[in-house]
């Protein structure tokens, strides 16, 4: 989930984050967004909750933008996709 934070809010807004339900970890980061969270649910419908409920409601939250990841890739996973075919001749 990426977050827009008002400017007054970036100090504490972070530990504000990772204490909802459901957010896993939470970064502070540069650019265009302020917070990356990351929330694990196990059914949609509790996203939806932990979003509107939890999230957007915390003062300091100017906006969300919410992103469902379909599969998770672990460099484990990477690393032995691109090993295929290693020492064949």
């Amino acid at each position: 989930m990426l977050i827009n934070a008002q400017k007054d809010a970036i100090g504490d807004l972070g530990e504000e984050l990772a204490a909802v339900a459901g957010v896993s970890e939470v970064y502070s980061v540069t650019g265009e967004i302020d917070f990356i969270a990351l929330v694990r649910t196990r059914q949609h419908e509790d996203l939806a909750d932990i979003v509107t409920k939890g999230i957007a409601r915390l003062p300091g939250v100017s906006r969300t933008h919410t992103h469902v990841a379909f599969k998770a890739y672990s460099r484990h996973d990477l690393e032995s996709i691109f090993a295929i075919g290693e020492g064949r001749d």
